[in-house]
C-alpha cells in the first residue's frame, strides 16, 4: 500500500465522519480522496473508479436535496423555515460548539414555525424538518458509502 493511498483512505474516512457530523464537506473529501488516488493511480482503472465513484456521490446529492425537500413541501412546511433552522444553526455553531449547529437548528426550526401555526403545529413540524435532515443525512452516506466500495475494489484491482 502506497502513502497515496493511505492519504486517500484517510481522506475517505474523514469525509464519512463529516457525512454524520456535519461541520465538514464530507461527500467533498470522499471524492477528492479518490482523486488523489485516480491521479497517482494514473490508469484507465483509476480514472474509472473515480468517474464512477464521483457519479455515485452527484446521484446522492440530487437525491439528498429532492426527496426530503419533496416531503417538507407535502408536509406544507415552506423552505422559508428551513432556512431560518439553517441559520439559527450556523449561529449556534459558533455559540454553543459541536451541539450548537444541532441545537440552532431545532430551536430556529421551532420558532419560524411558532410564528408561522402556532404552539400547536410548531412542534410536528419541526420533528418532520429533523425527519427530512435525517433522511438527508442517511442518503448522502449511502452515496459516499457506494463511492467508497467502489474505490475500495479499484484499490483492490490495482
Amino acid at each position: 500500500m502506497t502513502a497515496t493511498t493511505v492519504i486517500a483512505a484517510l481522506l475517505v474516512a474523514v469525509g464519512l465522519v463529516g457525512i454524520l457530523v456535519p461541520i465538514l464537506p464530507g461527500s467533498m473529501l470522499v471524492v477528492g480522496g479518490i482523486l488523489v488516488w485516480a491521479v497517482a493511480e494514473g490508469s484507465a482503472t483509476g480514472w474509472t473508479v473515480f468517474a464512477v465513484a464521483t457519479a455515485l456521490v452527484v446521484a446522492g446529492a440530487v437525491v439528498k436535496y429532492v426527496v426530503p425537500g419533496r416531503r417538507l413541501q407535502v408536509a406544507g412546511i415552506p423552505a422559508s423555515t428551513q432556512w431560518v433552522g439553517v441559520l439559527a444553526g450556523v449561529v449556534g455553531f459558533f455559540v454553543v460548539p459541536v451541539v450548537g449547529l444541532f441545537v440552532g437548528f431545532v430551536l430556529g426550526v421551532y420558532l419560524a414555525e411558532l410564528l408561522r401555526v402556532g404552539s400547536k403545529e410548531a412542534w410536528p413540524s419541526t420533528v418532520h424538518s429533523l425527519k427530512a435532515v435525517g433522511l438527508s443525512i442517511v442518503v448522502e452516506f449511502v452515496a459516499a458509502l457506494g463511492a467508497t466500495l467502489v474505490w475500495v475494489g479499484g484499490v483492490v484491482a490495482t
